[in-house]
């Protein structure tokens, strides 16, 4: 379980996050949403360990993690899907996926067959290079590789800006698969809220680097999400 407790943080002078509280919890989505620039992609870089907090802290299966690199995160089954994708344009799509490996155990060093059952496409792709690939193909190719890490937590931030519908739905299907599986704590940063609402079971809405309105699945009210979003 991941928990964020209180946290701020700073760009130089400039302040994007202001105390702000979630959680995440094995089989579960959590969907942090709000429009550009509130503080999304800031609170995933501060659970990730790409930006350091000022104050608060970062807990993760009982350890606070608050000032450990991004790749001791990794190791603790920490994995990020950012924004924009950032696969290796000039590597094939093996060698993307492989590059998962990184924090793995050697014997754990292989591609897992969900990777593959989840995203059929990448199979048939597997040598040709990831600059060749589709946007929405791009991004199966970013959460394959964050698969190959075995995570305990996955952090995905918009995954579905820019992708085609069909895709859309492919994304959809593997994140029901793995908050299924309940073993695998899912941060979905969004904007497309009827995506999030069909797939969350708990809700932050943030503006101006703080958490105004929380919710459950048990409370939810798109409406009052989009009302939220909007103020």
């Amino acid at each position: 379980m991941l928990k964020v407790d209180n946290i701020s943080l700073y760009y130089g002078a400039a302040q994007a996050l202001r105390g702000v509280t979630v959680t995440a919890e094995p089989g579960k989505v959590t969907c942090v949403l709000g429009r550009n620039g509130v503080g999304k992609t800031s609170l995933l870089r501060a659970m990730v360990g790409q930006q350091a907090i000022s104050s608060g802290s970062i807990t993760f299966d009982g350890t606070d993690i608050s000032t450990l690199k991004p790749y001791e995160r990794a190791r603790r089954g920490i994995s990020f899907v950012p924004q924009g994708r950032e696969i290796f344009p000039l590597l094939t799509v093996e060698e993307n996926l492989k590059t998962g490996y990184a924090p793995l155990k050697r014997a754990d060093r292989n591609i897992p067959d969900d990777v593959f059952s989840l995203f059929p496409v990448l199979n048939s792709m597997l040598g040709r290079r990831g600059g060749d690939l589709s946007g929405g193909q791009q991004q199966q190719l970013a959460i394959g590789r964050a698969l190959v890490m075995r995570p305990k937590l996955l952090l995905l931030d918009e995954p579905t800006e820019g992708i085609q519908p069909s895709i859309i739905k492919d994304i959809g299907r593997a994140i029901s698969y793995l908050r299924s599986l309940g073993t695998i704590s899912i941060v979905l940063v969004e904007q497309y809220l009827d995506f999030a609402c069909e797939l969350g079971d708990n809700f932050a809405v943030m503006d101006r680097g703080v958490v105004k309105f929380a919710c459950d699945r048990s409370t939810l009210d798109p409406s009052e999400i989009s009302r939220q979003m909007a103020l």
